[in-house]
Protein backbone atom coordinates (compact mmCIF):
# COMPACT_ATOMS: atom_id res chain seq x y z
CA UNK A 1 0.00 0.00 0.00
CA UNK A 2 0.87 3.75 -0.73
CA UNK A 3 0.31 6.36 2.17
CA UNK A 4 1.36 9.84 2.39
CA UNK A 5 3.71 10.98 5.14
CA UNK A 6 5.27 14.03 6.10
CA UNK A 7 9.12 13.92 6.37
CA UNK A 8 11.64 16.51 7.50
CA UNK A 9 8.50 19.23 6.48
CA UNK A 10 7.55 17.72 3.14
CA UNK A 11 4.70 14.89 2.13
CA UNK A 12 6.57 12.06 0.63
CA UNK A 13 4.61 9.07 -0.55
CA UNK A 14 5.91 5.38 0.91
CA UNK A 15 5.42 2.22 -0.03
CA UNK A 16 4.78 -0.07 2.96
CA UNK A 17 2.59 -3.06 4.19
CA UNK A 18 0.30 -2.43 7.25
CA UNK A 19 2.09 -3.83 9.86
CA UNK A 20 5.39 -1.90 9.22
CA UNK A 21 7.37 0.03 11.74
CA UNK A 22 8.13 3.24 11.32
CA UNK A 23 12.08 2.72 10.93
CA UNK A 24 11.07 -0.16 8.43
CA UNK A 25 8.59 2.05 6.19
CA UNK A 26 11.38 4.99 6.25
CA UNK A 27 14.34 2.87 5.69
CA UNK A 28 12.81 1.13 2.66
CA UNK A 29 11.56 4.06 1.04
CA UNK A 30 15.23 5.68 0.51
CA UNK A 31 15.58 7.39 4.71
CA UNK A 32 18.72 5.32 5.46
CA UNK A 33 20.01 7.88 7.53
CA UNK A 34 17.67 6.22 9.86
CA UNK A 35 20.18 3.33 11.05
CA UNK A 36 18.60 -0.03 12.07
CA UNK A 37 20.22 -1.41 15.12
CA UNK A 38 18.62 -3.76 17.94
CA UNK A 39 14.90 -3.34 16.59
CA UNK A 40 13.96 -3.36 19.98
CA UNK A 41 14.28 0.02 21.25
CA UNK A 42 17.48 -0.57 23.41
CA UNK A 43 19.92 1.08 21.68
CA UNK A 44 18.70 4.54 20.27
CA UNK A 45 20.67 3.95 15.99
CA UNK A 46 16.67 4.56 14.83
CA UNK A 47 15.71 7.49 16.75
CA UNK A 48 13.28 10.01 15.17
CA UNK A 49 11.36 13.08 16.13
CA UNK A 50 7.82 12.89 15.63
CA UNK A 51 6.22 15.84 16.82
CA UNK A 52 9.06 17.04 18.20
CA UNK A 53 9.76 14.16 20.41
CA UNK A 54 12.31 11.51 19.95
CA UNK A 55 10.87 8.44 19.59
CA UNK A 56 12.60 4.67 18.32
CA UNK A 57 10.98 4.29 15.11
CA UNK A 58 11.74 0.21 15.75
CA UNK A 59 8.74 0.56 18.26
CA UNK A 60 6.36 2.36 16.40
CA UNK A 61 3.69 1.22 13.58
CA UNK A 62 4.47 3.34 10.38
CA UNK A 63 0.18 3.59 9.85
CA UNK A 64 0.37 4.85 13.48
CA UNK A 65 1.88 7.89 12.58
CA UNK A 66 1.22 8.83 9.31
CA UNK A 67 -0.50 12.23 10.04
CA UNK A 68 2.12 12.96 12.39
CA UNK A 69 5.10 15.63 11.43
CA UNK A 70 8.50 12.94 11.54
CA UNK A 71 12.09 14.76 11.58
CA UNK A 72 14.82 12.30 10.62
CA UNK A 73 18.60 13.71 11.30
CA UNK A 74 18.59 15.09 7.53
CA UNK A 75 15.20 16.98 8.46
CA UNK A 76 17.95 18.78 11.28
CA UNK A 77 20.96 19.55 8.76
CA UNK A 78 22.23 17.69 5.12
CA UNK A 79 25.68 16.88 4.34
CA UNK A 80 25.94 20.50 2.64
CA UNK A 81 23.95 22.65 5.16
CA UNK A 82 25.09 20.92 8.59
CA UNK A 83 23.33 21.85 11.50
CA UNK A 84 25.13 23.51 14.10
CA UNK A 85 25.01 20.62 16.34
CA UNK A 86 26.36 18.34 13.55
CA UNK A 87 29.20 20.45 13.25
CA UNK A 88 30.04 20.65 16.79
CA UNK A 89 29.85 16.57 16.87
CA UNK A 90 32.57 16.73 13.89
CA UNK A 91 34.54 19.03 15.94
CA UNK A 92 34.77 17.19 18.98
CA UNK A 93 35.35 14.17 17.32
CA UNK A 94 31.76 12.34 18.26
CA UNK A 95 31.55 11.08 14.84
CA UNK A 96 33.89 7.91 15.32
CA UNK A 97 32.04 4.71 12.84
CA UNK A 98 29.16 7.27 12.16
CA UNK A 99 26.17 4.70 13.14
CA UNK A 100 25.02 5.44 16.24
CA UNK A 101 25.75 9.20 15.39
CA UNK A 102 22.29 10.10 13.59
CA UNK A 103 19.95 8.88 16.64
CA UNK A 104 22.71 11.01 19.22
CA UNK A 105 22.20 14.45 16.99
CA UNK A 106 18.48 13.74 17.20
CA UNK A 107 18.59 13.00 20.66
CA UNK A 108 20.37 16.16 21.25
CA UNK A 109 18.52 18.08 19.19
CA UNK A 110 15.14 17.49 21.20
CA UNK A 111 17.49 18.03 24.76
CA UNK A 112 18.99 21.66 23.23
CA UNK A 113 15.51 22.76 21.97
CA UNK A 114 14.14 22.04 25.61
CA UNK A 115 16.95 22.83 27.57
CA UNK A 116 19.26 24.73 25.52
CA UNK A 117 22.43 25.02 28.56
CA UNK A 118 22.31 21.74 29.92
CA UNK A 119 24.19 20.43 32.65
CA UNK A 120 26.17 17.31 32.29
CA UNK A 121 24.11 15.19 33.92
CA UNK A 122 21.32 16.15 31.45
CA UNK A 123 22.93 15.70 28.71
CA UNK A 124 24.15 12.23 29.98
CA UNK A 125 20.53 11.71 30.98
CA UNK A 126 19.63 12.55 27.48
CA UNK A 127 21.81 10.50 25.79
CA UNK A 128 20.41 7.17 27.99
CA UNK A 129 18.68 5.68 25.45
CA UNK A 130 21.46 5.58 22.89
CA UNK A 131 24.54 3.34 22.18
CA UNK A 132 28.10 4.08 21.32
CA UNK A 133 30.69 1.20 20.34
CA UNK A 134 33.20 3.67 19.48
CA UNK A 135 33.59 6.68 21.33
CA UNK A 136 33.14 6.11 25.13
CA UNK A 137 30.88 8.86 25.16
CA UNK A 138 33.18 11.55 26.52
CA UNK A 139 33.42 13.29 22.58
CA UNK A 140 29.64 12.76 22.16
CA UNK A 141 28.76 14.55 25.53
CA UNK A 142 31.94 17.59 25.01
CA UNK A 143 29.99 18.02 21.47
CA UNK A 144 26.90 18.75 23.12
CA UNK A 145 28.17 21.15 25.88
CA UNK A 146 30.14 22.68 22.63
CA UNK A 147 26.76 23.34 20.64
CA UNK A 148 25.27 24.36 23.66
CA UNK A 149 27.87 27.21 24.27
CA UNK A 150 27.16 28.05 20.64
CA UNK A 151 23.41 28.31 21.05
CA UNK A 152 23.57 30.46 24.10
CA UNK A 153 26.36 32.51 22.05
CA UNK A 154 24.06 32.73 19.15
CA UNK A 155 20.82 32.35 21.03
CA UNK A 156 19.68 30.08 18.14
CA UNK A 157 19.14 26.21 17.57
Amino acid sequence: MRQVFKINSKEKELQLNPGDTLLKALRDNGFTEVKCGCSEGECGACLVLLEDMPVNSCQVFALSVKDKEIKTVKGIGTLHYPHMLQKAFVDAGADQCGFCTPGMVIASYALLRKNPNPSKQEITEALDGNLCRCTGYVKIVQAVENAAKELSDSAKL
